[in-house]
């Protein structure tokens, strides 16, 4: 029976350290895409800006809900975008249940008096969260293209004017920006976010689009063509990235995306650990649910080529990627022990080589990724490798969680569109913990990761006593991931 369980642990094991090596061969080939693409000029039929007959009329989108904290940061950044006011309009789509609404009701009014086209556009009901404000805005919404903005999004005032133009070719249905982070050395908790989600907007979307592969509308800063919304089907909020299904709705379509890596458009990183666990949770949840709703979508495309499909199916998968990182650090205990017991199995044991081997991947690819925004030299490769190896611990801490959340959307559990708490928080000196939409709720996932803090104490001990450290560097990892999530989500509540 112990023999059985062993090879059981050993298949299960070896399948997840495989899977997740394929999964870092598809990032590296995405890397070589951006390295690629960096060396070409790329030429883009554009609107002629200077000819007023060729500049559309925009709309802008800005949902909010219960943002009594940035909402006025927010109408005051956009008020100052570069762009004829008689060719813009803003609807700012409030589905607060709090008094915020009366303070953006009056900040709307204000600058209506003042000669701006916004519109405070409400319901009564939050349905379809976000997914159904941007439908519902979208009945009435003028112009030919439609930019959304999240509310701690702040565009720099030239926005408009370097994103409409590429709406020239009427094959384009989305022009996507690339995010930057205006907190990003708040802590160590916004520094490991911000290195991940560069990683994902520089040569993970330029990888993908660079060789027509599907990209994803990432929510807010960017731009889409109305036509294109309404032929992908409209906005439906059966999963909880709304945005990821319809940019792959519109892509199989054969609706055309254009990303711009060059356009930063700065936003607030959540700073505190429950609303980075309540936005890990919906993103991966989110993941799921469309990689369940897409699969067989993807594969039977006639639009699609199989690289763009093998491609697409890695992207949609991104999230169960946790799943496999979580089994790996479970079952690496018990493997732990089956290798001293059977050490005729050595050569099975080499399969942690493709572990090493992924982990290397990931570290150039970030390491790429990092150089282009922070910049080349010693001192920053320094401090890079000590950022990576907090955040592959911290993403690993993270990975219980991320692995119930893409269960619950495998298995088809729905649950509602939970905001990520925006703290208007940019230095040390302001204070969140006067924050009214900070939930004070302790997650029940951090009772298992507390108890996985045990396990990987045990792990540590365990390789001490069997004289056997191969394992070591990664349960030590494990003992500070976890042990980081659940100090810091004991102290934000």
């Amino acid at each position: 029976m112990i023999i059985l369980l062993s090879y059981l642990v050993m298949v299960v094991y070896g399948m997840a350290i495989l899977l997740v090596f394929f999964y870092g061969l598809a990032q590296l080939n995405l890397l070589i895409n951006y390295l690629q693409s960096k060396r070409k000029v790329h030429y883009f039929e554009k609107f002629n800006f200077a000819n007023a007959q060729e500049i559309p009329f925009v709309t802008i989108q800005l949902p909010i809900f219960n943002e009594k904290y940035v909402i006025e940061r927010l109408l005051q950044n956009i008020t100052k975008l570069e762009y004829p006011k008689d060719k813009i309009e803003v609807q700012v789509l409030d589905d607060s249940t709090d008094d915020s609404i009366l303070m953006t009701r009056q900040l709307v009014k204000k600058l209506k008096n003042q000669g701006f086209c916004i519109e405070h556009i409400t319901r009564t009901n939050r349905l379809g969260f976000k997914a159904g404000a941007l439908k519902e805005g979208l009945k009435t919404a003028k112009g030919a293209f439609v930019a959304v903005f999240d509310a701690d999004f702040l565009p720099n005032s030239d926005w408009l004017l370097k994103t409409i133009p590429y709406f020239k070719s009427p094959e384009i249905g989305v022009v996507q920006t690339r995010w930057s982070h205006i907190n990003r050395n708040y802590s160590l908790l916004t520094k490991i976010q911000a290195f991940a989600l560069d990683a994902h907007f520089t040569f993970e979307q330029v990888g993908r689009n660079a060789k027509h592969h599907c990209i994803n509308f990432n929510g807010t800063a960017g731009v889409w063509r109305k036509n294109c919304i309404i032929d992908a089907g409209n906005w439906e909020s059966d999963t909880l990235t709304e945005d990821l299904d319809l940019s792959y709705r519109a892509q199989l379509k054969n609706w055309k995306f254009i990303y711009l890596e060059d356009i930063a458009t700065p936003a607030e990183l959540p700073a505190v650990m429950s609303a980075a666990r309540s936005q890990q949770f919906r993103w991966n949840k989110g993941g799921a649910e469309n990689f369940v709703k897409m699969f067989w979508r993807i594969i039977k495309s006639e639009n699609l080529s199989v690289k763009s499909k093998f491609h697409a199916i890695f992207h949609l998968s991104n999230s169960s990627m946790f799943l496999c990182v979580f089994a790996i650090s479970f079952l690496s205990v018990p493997m732990l022990f089956i290798k001293n017991e059977f050490p005729n199995l050595t050569l099975f044991f080499d399969i942690m080589t493709f572990f090493v081997a992924t982990s290397i991947i990931f570290f150039v690819c970030y390491w790429v990724t990092y150089k282009n925004i922070m910049g080349k030299g010693l001192k920053n490769f320094i401090n890079y490798s000590g950022l990576f190896f907090a955040f592959y611990s911290i993403a690993m801490g993270f990975s219980f969680q991320n692995s119930m959340a893409v269960l619950e959307g495998l298995r088809g559990k729905k649950s509602a569109f939970i905001r990520t708490p925006k703290l208007n928080i940019e230095s040390l000196k302001e204070s969140w913990k006067e924050n009214i939409y900070l939930s004070k709720t302790l997650s029940k996932n951090v009772f298992f990761e507390a108890l996985l803090i045990l396990y990987f104490a045990f792990a540590l001990y365990s390789g001490i006593k069997l004289n056997d450290f191969v394992l070591f560097p990664f349960h030590l990892m494990l003992f500070f991931g976890y042990n980081y999530v659940v100090i810091n989500s004991l102290k934000n509540t």
